[in-house]
């Protein structure tokens, strides 16, 4: 994460998951600086998504330090704040996304099958 932007994209394009389906996640974390909860969030967010989503994220980093008006728009209240626009419908987890279950729970996002 670089602070001296306003925010920043990470994405691995969009490629066809493995059962066939073309779905594309949009993630947006909203960070407030380099803490070391935003740093932590974005390391537990990246990892969690090259396991899950491969190929089918992106990830925009909004660092609200820089442009605190960008919180209205998703009403993020606390921070870090992970936000999944796409696919419908939208869903918020607070905290630094350390616990992969929530978070794989709170994005609704199935487990591949080995």
């Amino acid at each position: 994460m670089t602070p001296r932007k306003k925010s920043r994209a990470a994405s691995n394009g969009q490629a066809p998951s493995v059962d066939g389906h073309d779905e594309s996640w949009n993630l947006r974390l909203y960070v407030a600086g380099q803490t070391p909860r935003s740093v932590t969030a974005f390391k537990n967010l990246k990892k969690i998504c090259e396991e899950y989503l491969k190929g089918q994220y992106n990830i925009e980093v909004i660092d609200l330090m820089e442009n605190p008006t960008l919180a209205r728009g998703d009403q993020i209240l606390a921070v870090p704040t992970l936000v999944r626009k796409l696919p419908q419908p939208i869903r918020k987890i607070i905290g630094d996304l350390s616990n992969t279950e929530r978070v794989l729970v709170g994005l609704d996002i199935q487990p591949r099958s080995n």
